[in-house]
């Protein structure tokens, strides 16, 4: 059996880390629903009447049970993507938002525009995704 040069054995492995490496980052993440709610948003579950917690861009949201583990998600952010609705054109598939979470959908004061969403998005936050009109989208979502 030959045995393989030290350099051919480097660009072997440089070759697969490239192609994993590539093959990674054409999955974008997680797919769920997501709803929105409207205002008053406080006080949320996860820090009380603390302004802070909001960020100013006013792009937050409220954890669905998948993904709200018990309050770890509260301060977690995400990267949103509206990928589909019942209703043609009511995406922006090009716009990605970074949300902050700062309450659970099922207990805030304002109640979802739809129940058992994957998050419920600020008006702000589902407005720069989709046509605020809408009950509810499909979405691909990543922690960050």
């Amino acid at each position: 059996m030959p045995q393989m040069q030290p350099m051919a054995v480097s660009q072997i492995l440089l070759r697969l880390l490239i192609i994993s490496t590539a093959l990674t980052s054409l999955s974008y993440g997680d797919v769920g629903t997501a709803a929105r709610y409207s205002p008053p948003y406080t006080p949320p579950a996860c820090y009380g009447n603390d302004p802070s917690q909001f960020p100013s861009s006013n792009l937050f949201g409220a954890a669905g049970d998948g993904i709200w583990d018990n309050g770890a998600a509260c301060g977690r952010q995400y990267l949103v993507r509206c990928i589909s609705a019942t209703v043609a054109g009511t995406c922006n598939p090009s716009q990605t938002i970074q949300v902050r979470i700062v309450d659970r959908a099922a207990t805030s004061g304002s109640r979802p525009s739809r129940e058992g969403a994957t998050i419920v998005l600020s008006t702000t936050a589902f407005g720069s995704i989709a046509n605020p009109s809408a009950t509810s989208i499909n979405v691909e979502f990543q922690q960050v």
